[in-house]
């Protein structure tokens, strides 16, 4: 056994809830030993570390400074297509080593002192990274469902897919979701709902992961990712009687595109209702601005905390491609999905899966 037991590598709020799920089921010997790494690449946490490190619920609580690929301009000549799978894959040989190389100065930690490592999203850089350090880790699924919806390693590796998945098996190259050499296996919520088999896929229902949690585990949800659930109730029921619709913004196309989205959604859905809006932690719309008549729900956290909180119940919750299914602080939930979105942007946009 090494010095320390898990650590796990989040890029974004709901990575964080699902990791706190799953340290709230770990068996009470080993509650408090993981260490908690928020990437600041593409969401910015807030003081969520100072609530995650309060909690007790782990040792440690890391920011990690993780790059892009963008910030190593030495890398963009590696990505250009040559029009030749073989100069193509020569090429991104190289890139791969590169961005695991060049990663490592921002790395907070030793992972090689860990028993378990646990990657959302191992396509960032932070994957490169293990596999150019030849460092075993577990992945799990960015989003409920999400290979159904969007199977990223097979569409950005479309043409030639089981030849790259073999030069990612020996570690030539790095594909994501399982395909790497040095990931051990993929924890997924549902294996019956993917088309294509992975042999490192492993069911993990994250139904599961709630159940097995108690009451007090709830209030330690709450904690970390509610700074004040008085007000956030006070906000929802504010002596307005009429039904309650709760629209959850996603950062879907472009700015402009995306307001005649939500503003399309208002008025199909709040007439004689309370509509309310939960703006996306990476959504940028100013929504406060633009939509003054609603209620616009303040503060960064996973729809699914509002589950654990006595009452909030919503008449209804508007999605457009965000996975609802997890949601039960609702009597109903209304998934718009892809063919909403595709009177708004080219299908080929939002439909990765049927281009694979």
């Amino acid at each position: 056994m090494k010095a320390k037991e898990r650590i796990y590598v989040c890029h974004t709020f709901y990575h964080v809830y699902i990791t706190v799920l799953k340290e709230c089921n770990q068996k009470p010997e080993h509650r408090g030993k993981a260490t908690l790494v928020l990437s600041s690449m593409s969401n910015d946490f807030g003081d969520l570390k100072e609530r995650a490190q309060k909690s007790g619920l782990f040792e440690e609580v890391i920011e990690f400074d993780e790059k892009e690929e963008s910030f190593f301009p030495q890398l963009a000549k590696h990505r250009v297509d040559r029009g030749n799978i073989l100069l193509n894959m020569y090429h991104r040989i190289l890139y791969t080593k590169k961005l695991g190389k060049l990663q490592e100065p921002y790395i907070p930690v030793d992972f090689k002192e860990y028993d378990d490592i646990y990657v959302y999203c191992d396509s960032d850089p932070i994957g490169y990274y293990l596999s150019y350090k030849k460092i075993y880790y577990h992945a799990i699924e960015d989003g409920l469902n999400c290979i159904m919806h969007y199977d990223t390693a097979r569409y950005d590796n479309r043409g030639h897919f089981d030849l790259k998945a073999k030069f990612s098996e020996w570690n030539l190259i790095f594909i994501q979701n399982g395909y790497g050499k040095y990931c051990l296996d993929m924890e997924v919520n549902d294996i019956s709902c993917l088309k294509y088999p992975c042999p490192k896929y492993i069911e993990m229902p994250r139904e599961e992961l709630v159940k097995g949690i108690k009451e007090e585990d709830k209030l330690t949800i709450i904690s970390i990712f509610m700074k004040d659930t008085k007000s956030l109730l006070e906000q929802i029921n504010s002596g307005n009687e009429k039904e309650k619709v709760l629209i959850l913004s996603e950062p879907l196309c472009d700015l402009t595109t995306r307001e005649q989205i939500f503003k399309d959604i208002v008025k199909e859905y709040g007439e004689n209702a309370a509509v309310y809006i939960k703006p996306h932690p990476r959504d940028h719309l100013d929504y406060k601005k633009l939509f003054p008549d609603q209620v616009v729900i303040e503060g960064k956290f996973p729809m699914e905390v509002m589950n654990f909180i006595p009452g909030i119940c919503w008449n209804k919750v508007i999605s457009v491609i965000t996975v609802t299914d997890a949601i039960t602080c609702a009597k109903e939930v209304v998934f718009l999905g892809r063919d909403f979105l595709d009177k708004y942007e080219e299908p080929s946009v939002h439909r990765q899966n049927e281009y694979i």
